[in-house]
């Protein structure tokens, strides 16, 4: 017989063919999920730490992302693996951007369910020097101009033939105080000429009506959904604002009703 007020049971389980994680350290360097690329086992519960010098940063980048949707995940911290240090949360296939930490640690954790598998995950990283941002990456059908990222050198994107460019186009490597180098702004993405709407992650970004600071077209029906991570809020502020009163409308709706017109 037992007799208590609460009672907190933990159940871990272990795969003994499988091992993963643990403490990386180097210049630079690959993580990958076990198994990669034939497929990750179910019940894989594993933590890399990665660890550095003082006053240097480390950019981790994904080059593979295959995992089942919203059951299979790979956590990003900006530190130790603590729940305050959450910087991304990871599952599907959408590859994000290079990802800095503000020192000198960095920490994945991957999990998955009991069932369905993918291809799995494989991540570079490598040190920066404070004095340096990293490179910004990549966007899809997008090109990037510029091969120096040091503080005070400029990049530019610019779109493939058919898409267009929305957000900043040049990047400046500035000084942010507490974090070392950054960029001033987050990378841009190329929308299809004459769609819009899409998927927006990242800590910041902008969203603007098709052909801003243009006119808009007529028959638009377009929509962003701006997905944060667990635990976070999202701020949208308005710098610029004009529709054709009472037949043009743009809706705001979040996790609490009602919606915003």
């Amino acid at each position: 017989c037992i007799i208590a007020r609460y009672m907190l049971l933990t159940f871990t389980y272990t795969n003994p063919t499988e091992s993963c994680g643990g403490v990386v350290q180097g210049l630079n360097g690959t993580i990958e999920s076990p198994g990669f690329p034939h497929g990750y086992p179910n019940y894989a519960n594993c933590t890399w730490l990665i660890i550095t010098g003082e006053r240097n940063r480390i950019q981790l980048t994904f080059v593979t992302l295959a995992l089942e949707e919203d059951f299979d995940i790979v956590s990003v911290y900006d530190g130790q693996p603590s729940p305050g240090n959450l910087k991304m949360r990871l599952s599907g296939f959408m590859l994000p951007s290079p990802i800095v930490s503000s020192g000198s640690i960095l920490a994945l954790w991957f999990t998955t369910d009991f069932a369905v598998s993918a291809q799995g995950f494989k991540a570079v990283y490598e040190v920066l020097p404070s004095h340096t941002c990293g490179t910004p990456g990549l966007i899809p059908n997008g090109v990037i101009h510029g091969t120096r990222y040091n503080m005070g050198d400029k990049i530019r994107y610019s779109c493939e033939s058919g898409f267009v460019l929305e957000g900043h186009s040049i990047l400046t490597c500035i000084v942010s105080p507490g974090s070392g180098a950054q960029w001033d702004f987050p990378s841009p993405f190329c929308r299809a000429e004459g769609a819009c709407g899409g998927t927006l992650r990242g800590t910041a970004g902008s969203i603007t009506s098709p052909g801003y600071p243009a006119e808009y077209d007529n028959n638009l029906d377009c929509t962003w959904s701006i997905l944060a991570e667990p635990g976070d809020t999202i701020a949208l502020v308005f710098n610029d604002f004009f529709l054709e009163d009472k037949y043009d409308f743009l809706e705001i709706s979040g996790t609490e009703a009602p919606s915003i017109w």
